[in-house]
């Protein structure tokens, strides 16, 4: 099994190691695991790709490779230039820090990652860690992620849904804000929607009287709908996700036919 990993933390990051060993561990000893990962931090740009200007990578080790791009453009550097003509089996991007549940899922490196590779006919999976009052503080921050991440991978890769064309599916999996010992087990969950947990801007004046402005995010620990990504992890769950990258509402098709048509 040839596995690609990928995160939007950054080359450098500790999840990226809670990763590529899940990656081992289900790739086994005559599997490979490969890393192209951002050079630097990416966390909120997306999907996105660059488009417009090249990128520069850099090996950095055996079977790892640093790019200056976003998380997408790794998954796209790992399939064109660094794997170009081999047969990859799974894309795993993170372990992110932090969720990436309810509305972050739209600003996620890490879910964009995945995206890409369902894009490319792979089968993905993304993975993010809840942060709470009983982890945050933790030597062990991704103790859940580290103790279920592989389990939970292959329970994916052997039960989960890989369709084979179109908007593939591919999976977002959060571990919840608990240490291992106290994960509760899976629920399969909708994407959440924290009313209260939008993103905004806080001004600040630099000592040159310039004018900066940091992005601020929300509450993450609001509750959301029963059966929701967000509500599971809050309750010590691990959430798997099923997601593709088709945004059609679906929900409001026939509606609007019937309005314009």
């Amino acid at each position: 099994m040839r596995i690609l990993v990928t995160n939007d933390d950054g080359i450098n990051a500790p999840g990226l190691k809670i990763a590529q060993q899940i990656a081992h561990d289900i790739a086994g000893p005559d599997g490979e695991v490969w890393t192209v990962a951002p050079a630097f931090e990416q966390s909120g740009v997306g999907h996105k790709i660059s488009y417009t200007h090249p990128f520069m990578i850099d090996q950095q080790g055996p079977r790892t490779f640093a790019a200056e791009g976003a998380p997408a453009d790794c998954v796209l550097a790992g399939v064109n230039h660094v794997l170009a003509g081999q047969k990859i089996d799974l894309v795993l991007s993170g372990v992110n820090r932090g969720n990436n549940a309810g509305e972050n899922t739209l600003y996620s490196g890490t879910l964009g990652a995945a995206m890409e590779g369902a894009l490319q006919g792979i089968p993905a999976i993304a993975l993010s860690q809840f942060i709470g009052p009983k982890n945050r503080e933790a030597e062990t921050l991704f103790s859940a992620a580290a103790e279920h991440g592989t389990a939970t991978v292959r329970a994916l890769l052997d039960k989960g849904l890989w369709d084979g064309s179109g908007y593939r599916v591919f999976y977002n999996v959060n571990f919840p804000p608990v240490q291992a010992a106290d994960v509760r087990g899976m629920q399969v969950t909708t994407q959440g929607y924290r009313a209260d947990g939008f993103f905004g801007v806080e001004p600040h004046t630099s000592p040159s009287g310039r004018k900066y402005l940091w992005i601020k995010g929300g509450n993450q620990h609001i509750a959301t709908e029963p059966g929701t990504d967000v509500a599971a992890c809050l309750d010590g769950y691990t959430s798997v996700t099923p997601m593709r990258a088709n945004l059609t509402a679906g929900d409001a098709v026939a509606w609007l036919k019937e309005q314009l048509e």
